[in-house]
Parts: C-alpha cells; structure tokens; sequence
C-alpha cells in the first residue's frame, strides 16, 4: 500500500533507501521528522509546478541518522530531519537546468540551500530558521562553488 503525501509524492519514494535496505536499517521517520518529510513534499508539489508539472525523480529523501552516517551525509545534513531531498527532473533538463530554473524562484521556494551536484542531481533543502538561500555547484572533486 502507498502512503501518498501529496498529490505527487509518496511517503515510500521520500524515504527510500538502498543502504538502508542493504543494512537492515530503519529509515522510517518519527515526530518532527515525519511532519518535516511531509512539509517536504508539498515544498516538492511547487518545484515540480515550477519544471512545467515534468514527473520529479526523488534519490533521496529523508535519512536516519544511522542512515546517514552510512552514506557518508554530512553530520548537520537536512535530510536528517526531513527537510531536504535530491532529486531529477528529465522531462524539464539535465540537473544543471533545473537548478538555475529554481534559482530563479528563490523567494517563492524559500530554500536554505540549492545544490547542483555536478552532472547527477540537485540538492534541496529547507531551513526551520531563517532560509539562507544559497546556491551551490559540487564538483567532481568536492570544491563548493555558486551555480554558473
């Protein structure tokens, strides 16, 4: 049974995890987190709106602690309380395009930070403080620049 979250978005697909599948862990949100996951995907329902209503591809969505440590997440990672995902969109472009289609609605989308992991997928996330709207390129080898 699928747990639909929003029109778009399934509980399943933001918190799928192959590490944790692999390892046996959980990665089911509790709490905060999970009422965080769900204020993710409708944050997600106007991304998707923004890239021309083009299916978005969730990768990664929230992850446990544990979860995360096991990919090598940052130790402050957003995912970790459900306010962050990565994601594709290859009906609107490749991951570079659809970051700088977001950029442009920066104050609509109120993001913390926006990643263009360099030729994989873009990054998401969402602050529970004041959003610092931050635009990100990583590169192959890990060197943090804005988006050009």
């Amino acid at each position: 049974m699928t747990t639909m979250l929003t029109p778009h978005f399934s509980l399943e697909e933001m918190i799928a995890s192959q590490t944790a599948a692999r390892m046996g862990l959980s990665n089911m949100p509790e709490g905060n987190a999970y009422d965080n996951v769900r204020l993710t995907a409708e944050r997600m329902e106007k991304v998707r709106a923004l890239l021309g209503e083009k299916p978005v591809l969730i990768s990664s969505g929230y992850r446990s602690p544990e979860v995360n440590a096991a990919t090598g997440g940052s130790k402050n990672s957003a995912h970790m309380s459900g306010l962050a995902c990565d994601f594709t969109c290859p009906g609107f472009g490749d991951p570079h395009a659809v970051a700088k289609q977001l950029m442009e609605h920066a104050g609509e989308l109120q993001y913390d930070q926006i990643i263009w992991e360099y030729q994989s997928w873009v990054h998401i996330g969402w602050s529970e403080g004041s959003p610092r709207l931050m635009a990100l390129t990583i590169d192959n080898s890990g060197t943090h620049t804005g988006i050009a």
